[in-house]
């Protein structure tokens, strides 16, 4: 547990459990439930995740990638409205402790458990022994309810693997339909070989999580803001065929009409629209020709946005 999120309110509280990776539009509806019972009740709304993601330490080999970073996570859930946000750290010994156990130290001993909210398909503990069923077992012998929901969209379930299967297929779009929001990568700017000012665009490097999810290799328009200002993001995924035979998926981002420095700065980028595949130009002016028309498109998928107040921020 994150000893830096303990709080001594005496008041119990509603909880609500799960990895919560992407936050998307089920994981919302769980939030919603949440904080309706906390209103209604009295109760401080509590989040409880984990991290690392269980997977990763349970068959890492095997282990999908990650929509979001755990500050990306929590940030997210305070914008909610959550009160409280506990990281419970998931490692070997973590995995193998039963979901009586981890209920009586957790949800009842160290966070006074009235109410447990968790989607129908939640699993707990070792070997995911426990379930909504079990846990509504264990709430009647140690005074707490459970609220099981069933997160569902009009023609599919809401998941983190529908959006990651969305996001490898290059639909962003439709990745953004389940999230109820854009898709971000959140990382470091840091330096790189510097072709793209080379060739009038420079780009900002954006190093991600080493487990991220990445969108399918491609040119993408979005967004990213810097200090209070949005600016209009062309977005190249990819390996930089133009000048490498091969290497690895670099996230380069190019603002344009932005002239200031980004190094050490953390950016959030936003995607909204796929542009086009990668790929490799007889010369270099036609990939300068055609980088002048994905920032032009980018620029007036933008201008569009803006006017319409649609950023779909989350």
């Amino acid at each position: 547990m994150d000893e830096r999120q303990r709080t001594h309110d005496p008041r119990r509280r509603a909880l609500a459990i799960g990895v919560f990776d992407g936050l998307h539009r089920g994981h919302a509806e769980v939030i919603k439930r949440l904080l309706d019972h906390a209103r209604t009740n009295d109760l401080i709304s509590c989040v409880v995740t984990f991290d690392p993601h269980p997977a990763l330490v349970l068959a890492p080999e095997r282990a999908p990638r990650l929509l979001a970073t755990l500050d990306q996570r929590v940030a997210g859930l305070r914008a909610w409205g959550v009160d409280e946000v506990r990281v419970v750290h998931f490692d070997a010994a973590r995995s193998r402790q039963g979901a009586t156990d981890f209920v009586q130290e957790i949800l009842v001993g160290e966070l006074a458990a009235s109410i447990v909210v968790v989607g129908e398909d939640f699993r707990f503990g070792h070997d995911r022994e426990g379930s909504p069923s079990l846990l509504a077992s264990l709430g009647a012998r140690h005074d707490f309810s459970v609220d099981a929901i069933t997160i569902r969209g009009r023609d599919a379930k809401w998941s983190s693997t529908a959006v990651r299967e969305a996001l490898e297929r290059g639909d962003v779009e439709a990745a953004n339909e389940i999230l109820g929001r854009s898709f971000a990568l959140r990382g470091l700017v840091v330096r790189g070989d510097a072709r793209g000012r080379e060739i009038g665009f420079p780009t900002a490097n954006v190093a991600v999580a080493l487990h991220q999810q990445l969108p399918r290799v491609g040119i993408y328009a979005g967004a990213t803001k810097v200090g209070e200002t949005w600016w209009p993001a062309a977005i190249s995924v990819g390996r930089r065929p133009q000048f490498y035979e091969a290497g690895a998926v670099l996230v380069e981002v190019h603002l344009p009409g932005f002239a200031g420095d980004l190094y050490d700065e953390t950016l959030d980028v936003l995607f909204w629209q796929r542009l086009r595949d990668e790929a490799r130009y007889d010369t270099l002016e036609a990939l300068i020709d055609q980088i002048g028309r994905d920032v032009a498109e980018t620029q007036e998928i933008f201008r569009v946005a803006t006017a319409q107040d649609r950023f779909l921020l989350g």
